[in-house]
């Protein structure tokens, strides 16, 4: 696969991504907190280090975001039983409600999507899944640079 193939698929993606992602924000969150949402969701609880990581924006906007998501009850804080210096961050089960909505959301906008396709094109769309599966997986073992 030569740059432009990737670069070909890297705009497929990015293309999909925002029809994807784009559903009504949920009340007042942001789509930071809303992205911190479905990253608690995947990972569990998490330390905002690790957060300001995967969600790549400054520790004082996450900090922000984490405290209003716990005052509106969707996350909570407690001590890490393996550094009580550090604090982890969890969804509370009115957080998780919120993901399993918009993941029910996004569901259903790709069911209608996909209902849409030939069905060539719709066993093909489903048979990519493992392999951005093992993207994914490859991009959590291998640190990238932006040369």
């Amino acid at each position: 696969m030569g740059e432009q193939d990737v670069g070909v698929l890297a705009t497929s993606i990015a293309d999909f991504n925002s029809v994807f992602i784009r559903l009504p924000l949920q009340g007042q969150l942001s789509f930071s907190s809303l992205s911190v949402l479905h990253t608690l969701s995947r990972r569990g609880p998490s330390r905002l280090s690790d957060l300001v990581e995967s969600e790549q924006i400054k520790q004082p906007a996450l900090t922000a975001a984490t405290a209003k998501l716990e005052r509106e009850g969707l996350v909570a804080r407690s001590p890490d039983p393996v550094d009580r210096r550090a604090v982890l961050i969890s969804l509370t089960p009115e957080g998780a409600a919120i993901v399993a909505e918009r993941r029910a959301g996004r569901v259903e906008r790709l069911e209608q999507l996909v209902a849409r396709l030939q069905p060539t094109e719709r066993a093909q769309l489903l048979s990519i899944a493992p392999v951005l599966d093992e993207v994914v997986r490859l991009s959590q073992l291998t640190p990238t640079t932006n040369d």
